[in-house]
Parts: C-alpha cells; structure tokens; sequence
C-alpha cells in the first residue's frame, strides 16, 4: 500500500447482503482479531464506488455486475490509524460503505481474509464497534427498523 503525503487516507467497501424467501443474511469476512468487510484504499483517480466494487471482487471473487447497489445509501466512518511502515505516524482514515444486494449466495474466493462467514439480519447486532456496528445499525435505519 502506497501511504499518501497528507494525513488522510481515504477506503471504501461494500456490506453485502442476500435476500431469500424467509431470511436475510449479510457477509462478514475474517481477519485473525476481527470481523470486517471487503474493502480498501482508494487509489488515485478512483471513485468511492469504483474502490468498493474493484476491492470486493479482489478480496472475494464477487464481481460488480452481481451486485445491486442501493443507490439511497452511504455511510462514512472516520478514524485514526497508524501503518508499521510509517512509525507512529497518525492518518486520519475516512471509509465510505455501500449497501450491495445479490440475489443468491456465490462461491467465495478469499484472498486476503482466512474466512467469511454469512450472518442472519437480525438487528442489533454487536460485533465490531468502531466500524461494523455503527454501519449496520445505519443499515437498520434505512430499512426503518431502528
């Protein structure tokens, strides 16, 4: 990862979801100490979207015509960071999330996380609480369950 000269970072992702008959369940991927969604760091020229779209089908298989983005949706987080590469350099990080729909649930291929794991919609949730807690409760909202 190329670290920018200024002092924020900017990322993007996608919490994507299916839709069956009697559930909905939405995808969380594994990193060894936590939970997260497939996203990452915009790179130059790069839409908020254009990041999320290109980083969920690198870091799950899920290309972009499979995916139906909510287009009434957003929802930003900013927080800080530090990288092993900059010392203890702090970088504002700012990700943008989308709400993406499949119809059906495709064969994943992983290539940054050690598993993923589909979960029942069933707000509240408490998994994360600095980034996937708050985006799903916003989720909650939009859908006017909360």
């Amino acid at each position: 990862m190329k670290i920018p000269s200024g002092k924020r970072v900017t990322a993007a992702g996608i919490l994507l979801m299916t839709k069956s008959p009697d559930s909905v369940e939405f995808l969380l991927m594994r990193h060894p100490n936590r939970w997260d969604l497939p996203k990452g760091h915009c790179d130059t020229g790069e839409s908020f979207l254009e990041t999320a779209l290109r980083e969920t089908e690198e870091e799950t298989g899920i290309t972009a015509d499979t995916i139906e983005i909510d287009a009434q949706f957003e929802f930003e987080l900013f927080y800080q960071v530090q990288y092993p590469e900059t010392g203890d350099q702090l970088f504002e990080k700012q990700v943008r999330y989308f709400l993406g729909f499949l119809k059906q649930k495709p064969e994943l291929i992983l290539t940054e996380h050690s598993s993923a794991s589909w979960h029942l919609w069933q707000p509240p949730h408490r998994i994360q609480t600095q980034t996937i807690d708050p985006l799903l409760e916003s989720v909650a909202r939009h859908f006017g369950q909360h």
